[in-house]
């Protein structure tokens, strides 16, 4: 099936490693001109070889002007953003009352104002060509927030009201914005030293290997999913084979959000 990405200026945030990277690599084998994004810039410019990126543009979303340096590269290095999949963020495993303001307000910068903020950056560029595509990876949290994650729940579920707020305002210039809601995924957060499937660990009497297998069992399909089936929810949103689908919010979870929404 021709998804219609051939030559999409398409920027990934975060995008070194697990749904990004996928993602990222997904669109370049669409024949999309991809510019991938992180914090480290010898991990940008990994990621770019890796999937055969047209750019690699390191820095800190969670810093206000980033973004706008992020899209002023990009479109004076391969043009204006065309797709914008926003996926840059944290998580962790913490209890309500332990979170302090400092981890409360750097969440939300990260997983929330990086993604207004480059979707700020993007809306001139797709207005003046009346048309643009831009999904936003939220979580299972942000529908049915998960106990051991507060904040991470909450800016999740800003994403979701974020994604329809654009899609309503900017449906009439001919933009489109999806969310897509994944659950426990096989990726560095989950199964790297230190992530959460170590932090659920350290919390528990359970080893680690014992956390992964309950995660995975909680699942109505009975296992976490692997970063390329994320990926291809959102390339498939991207795409011009998703060109009436705006406002929505795409389970891709296994089944664990138990309503229809």
């Amino acid at each position: 099936m021709d998804l219609g990405l051939e030559d999409r200026i398409c920027l990934v945030t975060g995008s070194t490693a697990g749904i990004g990277l996928e993602t990222a690599r997904r669109l370049v084998a669409e024949g999309a001109r991809v510019v991938v994004n992180g914090r480290d810039a010898d991990r940008a410019e990994q990621a770019r070889i890796e999937v055969g990126a047209a750019l690699a543009v390191p820095c800190d979303l969670s810093e206000p002007g980033a973004a706008d340096r992020l899209v002023a590269e990009t479109a004076a290095a391969i043009g204006p953003v065309e797709c914008l999949v926003n996926n840059v963020g944290d998580a962790y495993q913490v209890a309500f009352e332990e979170l302090t303001d400092d981890q409360w307000n750097s969440m939300w910068q990260l997983n929330v104002m990086s993604y207004v903020w480059c979707i700020r950056a993007v809306l001139p560029g797709m207005k003046e060509a009346r048309a643009g595509t831009i999904v936003n990876v939220s979580s299972t949290a942000g529908k049915r927030p998960s106990t051991g994650m507060p904040n991470y729940s909450v800016t999740k579920a800003a994403v979701l009201s974020l994604s329809r707020l654009v899609a309503d305002l900017y449906a009439k210039h001919g933009i489109r914005c999806n969310a897509v809601a994944p659950g426990p995924t096989a990726t560095p957060a989950w199964l790297g030293e230190g992530g959460l499937a170590d932090q659920q660990a350290a919390a528990s009497v359970k080893t680690r290997l014992e956390v992964l297998d309950a995660v995975g069992a909680g699942r109505p399909l009975g296992r976490l999913a692997e970063p390329d089936e994320i990926a291809s929810v959102i390339v498939f949103l991207c795409s011009e084979r998703a060109s009436y689908v705006t406002g929505s919010a795409w389970s891709a979870d296994g089944g664990t959000v138990p309503i229809i929404i």
